[in-house]
């Protein structure tokens, strides 16, 4: 193979999962879907958990498939996922029990509590991130607030991609990418906030040590080894969100990095458009971006490559999309997106309107049925054509993502020249 490297990549999404084959070398890069699997909630005593078990079940079967197929020795394995969620581990190392999903109802009201326990606009200050009921500041605090017993044993905290990749070489950390998606970091010092911590009686001992994306975590273990048939390979600490990574292939070369070494040009202004259940778009700056407008739009600043912010907006994304193609096949309906896309394409041109972030579409469920008591509520008519309803959703997204790229115009006080578009969801 000459100088060609192999690595394993282990992509995670809150629909799907993947794992991928890469070979690396001659300036190229070929890419080789081994295998794909469906990941989703699971219901668990009246609450939404990630089946942790399974899922990591899926993930050896992947690695152990694209071994055999790779030629020649495998360089490193790398993980990603979605971000604020997260597993605990108690005193002997071992999961307590399965992460909770960011979409159970448990952080509901939890955000106006946190607010009673410390100024909102001091949390905004320190960590510069969007207000979302999930995050995992609120996630935890409603485990303090409701007295948990599984948070009185936890001894780390692991978040889900790097959980994955302490069950496949034993170091628990938190790659600074993911960790920053939690609410939790002072993204000044891209290290945990002490004052959070302390205005919300969080205990800071639980949380792994952060470390930069690109560092080799440690080896798979020798029981991980003795299954796949193979010998240790490096676990590498990639960009462990999942925006993260993808805003890392972006294919522009008018990267800001690359626009400081030469002062006197006047490189593309290019933001991304990170495209799945959720969507994220944003801009990469130098710096975290935190003053009056940033906290009036309710933008945030999460942790990139190579020392980089990546300013954006989460938007809810093709999760409405998802929901309803989820709950007319429990109906008998199977469509697959090809097929909603012409059927979409068909429609009335802005029939409805509706905000694709309103907390109302948050929890799984019956999402035409909420489709169309939100537009009742809102003055609207009601849809049953199926097409049409795509359609409304897709125009929404469009409509959104224009308000959005308006938005961080004004912050930045910079005319964004292209637009990226990455993900899965392009796709659809």
């Amino acid at each position: 193979m000459g100088q060609e490297k192999q690595y394993i990549a282990v992509d995670l999404g809150a629909e799907s999962g993947r794992i991928m084959l890469g070979t690396v070398g001659g300036e190229k890069l070929r890419l080789q879907e081994v295998r794909r699997f469906a990941n989703g909630p699971v219901e668990e005593d009246g609450t939404l958990r990630w089946d942790f078990g399974k899922l990591f079940s899926e993930i050896t079967r992947g690695i152990g498939e694209a071994i055999k197929q790779s030629d020649g020795e495998i360089s490193g394995i790398g993980v990603d996922s979605w971000g604020v969620d997260y597993g605990l581990l108690d005193d002997m190392g071992q999961l307590i029990e399965n992460p909770y999903h960011y979409r159970d109802s448990r952080t509901d009201g939890i955000m106006e509590k946190a607010f009673e326990l410390m100024d909102k606009r001091d949390i905004y200050e320190k960590t510069g991130l969007q207000f979302m009921q999930f995050n995992t500041i609120y996630q935890l605090l409603s485990m303090r607030l409701a007295n948990s017993q599984v948070f009185a044993k936890a001894k780390k905290l692991v978040f889900m991609a790097d959980l994955v990749s302490y069950h496949l070489c034993g170091r628990a950390y938190a790659e600074y990418t993911l960790a920053s998606t939690s609410q939790l970091l002072d993204m000044s010092k891209g290290q945990w906030s002490e004052e959070i911590f302390a205005g919300l009686g969080l205990p800071m001992e639980i949380m792994p040590e952060i470390v930069k994306p690109g560092t080799v975590a440690g080896r798979l273990k020798e029981q991980v080894c003795e299954e796949l048939g193979t010998g240790p390979i490096n676990i590498i600490a990639v960009a462990s969100h999942d925006t993260a990574s993808a805003v890392a292939a972006v294919p522009s070369r008018d990267r800001r990095s690359d626009a400081k070494e030469n002062e006197h040009s006047k490189p593309c202004r290019w933001a991304y458009l990170s495209s799945g259940t959720w969507s994220l778009m944003g801009v990469e700056t130098s710096e975290a971006i935190i003053n009056d407008k940033s906290f009036e739009h309710s933008f945030t600043n999460e942790g990139g490559v190579d020392d980089t912010i990546r300013f954006l907006k989460n938007i809810a994304g093709l999760w409405l999309l998802q929901e309803c193609r989820r709950q007319w096949q429990r109906e008998g309906t199977e469509l697959p997106y090809e097929e909603l896309g012409v059927m979409a394409e068909k429609a009335k041109p802005f029939a409805a309107y509706l905000d694709p972030n309103d907390g109302r579409f948050l929890a799984p469920g019956d999402m035409p049925a909420k489709i169309n008591r939100y537009l009742e509520q809102t003055g609207q008519k009601p849809l049953d054509d199926k097409g049409q309803m795509a359609r409304v959703i897709l125009e929404s997204l469009a409509l959104k993502y224009r308000s959005v790229m308006d938005a961080i115009e004004e912050i930045t006080k910079e005319k964004i020249d292209l637009l990226h578009i990455v993900g899965g969801g392009d796709k659809e």
